[in-house]
């Protein structure tokens, strides 16, 4: 067994920073370059699935999410989180292969499972690993940053995609835009297993986190015991660590501390209802009265918007409770009203809501990474995203009720009271988000002062 010390000083901006940054820049590009995401339900209408069918895919794709979340992300938390990071993108490649190679209901159906798998063995484990890893070179407080820029990065790709898949398809059909699906799911998968992993046995861990002040202190404060980094990165875990003590520990932690309890809530809080409205903005977007042609242009503009939301999360940080709860409200504001007035500058707006609310999503998460001091990361990561599915799919079903009473942009506009409300209750509750000046912040932050370098990866 290889040891390493729980912490790197003085390595906050060196290369082993740089190797885990571009190794997550490089991966969430190329898990979001998949030229099947604009013409998939093209591929299931033209198959012969009904709309019923095709929203009944959509729901299996929600509920594998669900039910595989919380098992996936204890398991991140027991195992190697690298290993899960390079298995998901290859369940994802065979989904895609069976829907252009053996296209029908059960196939896609199957392919959905396979596709809400993948989300959920990453989800969770990609946070915890990359919130860890910084942390043990001195660079916690640049989580945000970070995974703003990786967030921006598959938009960057989706983006990219749309252009292609036109061309792609003209050339070879639904086989063709498949295969160069089925490449991007194998480049990821490869990309993954270039993540650096350094993890502490389970037992190991626990006793660390007997030693340390209270639930902010970062996890690797106990000498000895620590695993290195193994061939395939699977750490060691205890006889008798599993995925279900993992679990266990993780909500007693949630349940036993009311800063992680709030954390795990404002997440869903803040990511869910755009993240379901964002599947409705090409419906959004016509209503407006541009052409069908130009609709992708208007739809690029939305995603821009949430693009440069990401990458302002190293600004965003900045923020406290009052400027969180406003970064909310006039979101919100801007979402009504874009969506309100029916026209195509109206659009503009609603990119610039999307810019606030992605930028307001990477720093939820970043607040619930801070709060999190015990071994269960990316299984407390895991609830979040729970909570985050399964307002989604109630989003959906609430937009398929009022989209049908009334025009898309009214609805678009009730949507943006529930973030109203969640900045009212921020700014009456008095809670501070992640800023770099939490215990878990400020310890990153001296670290980095220590090593003499300030430097950004």
């Amino acid at each position: 067994m290889t040891h390493s010390p729980a912490r790197a000083p003085g390595t906050g901006s060196g290369p082993a920073v740089r190797r885990l940054t571009t190794t997550l820049y490089g991966y969430a590009f190329l898990d979001d370059f998949v030229l099947l995401y604009p013409v998939y339900a093209l591929l299931f209408s033209d198959t012969g699935l009904t709309v019923w069918q095709i929203s009944s895919l959509f729901c299996l794709w929600a509920l594998t999410g669900v039910l595989l979340e919380i098992p996936s992300g204890a398991w991140a938390d027991a195992v190697s989180r690298r290993l899960l990071l390079w298995f998901g993108p290859l369940l994802t490649a065979t989904g895609f292969a069976l829907w252009v190679f053996a296209p029908s209901y059960w196939a896609f159906a199957l392919g959905f499972v396979l596709w809400g798998a993948k989300g959920a063995l990453g989800s969770g484990a990609l946070e915890a690993l990359v919130y860890e890893e910084l942390d043990r070179l001195g660079a916690a407080d640049r989580y945000g940053a970070v995974m703003g820029r990786a967030r921006a990065a598959g938009l960057v790709a989706v983006m990219a995609s749309m252009p292609l898949a036109g061309p792609v398809f003209a050339f070879g059909g639904y086989p063709a835009v498949g295969l160069a699906s089925v490449l991007a799911c194998l480049l990821t998968a490869a990309t993954a297993a270039r993540f650096p992993e350094h993890r502490e046995a389970a037992d190991a861990a626990k006793d660390g986190d007997a030693r340390r002040e209270g639930p902010g202190d970062d996890p690797g404060g106990g000498p000895g015991d620590e695993t290195g980094e193994r061939p395939g990165g699977a750490p060691g875990v205890g006889p008798g660590d599993g995925w279900t003590r993992t679990l266990r520990a993780g909500l007693a932690e949630a349940r036993g501390d009311r800063s992680v309890r709030s954390a795990l809530l404002l997440v869903p809080a803040v990511t869910a209802v755009w993240g379901a409205l964002d599947e409705y903005t090409p419906l959004l977007v016509r209503d407006t009265g541009v052409a069908e042609s130009a609709v992708p242009n208007w739809l690029l503009l939305i995603w821009a918007g949430a693009t440069v939301g990401g990458l302002l999360a190293g600004v965003g940080r900045r923020l406290g409770t009052g400027g969180f709860a406003g970064l909310l409200a006039v979101s919100a504001v801007a979402l009504a009203a874009g969506a309100w007035v029916r026209t195509p500058a109206g659009i503009g707006l609603v990119a610039l809501s999307f810019c606030g609310f992605q930028l307001a999503s990477v720093l939820a998460d970043a607040r619930l990474q801070d709060r999190i001091g015990g071994t269960g990361r990316a299984t407390l990561t895991s609830v979040a995203g729970v909570g985050t599915d399964l307002t989604t799919i109630a989003v959906y079903g609430a937009y398929g009720v009022i989209g049908s009473a009334t025009t898309h942009g009214a609805a678009f506009a009730l949507f943006a009271v529930p973030y109203l409300v969640t900045a009212a209750l921020l700014a009456a509750a008095g809670k501070g988000l992640p800023t770099g000046k939490g215990p878990a912040g400020k310890r990153a932050a001296r670290a980095a002062r220590t090593s003499g370098s300030r430097a950004r990866p």
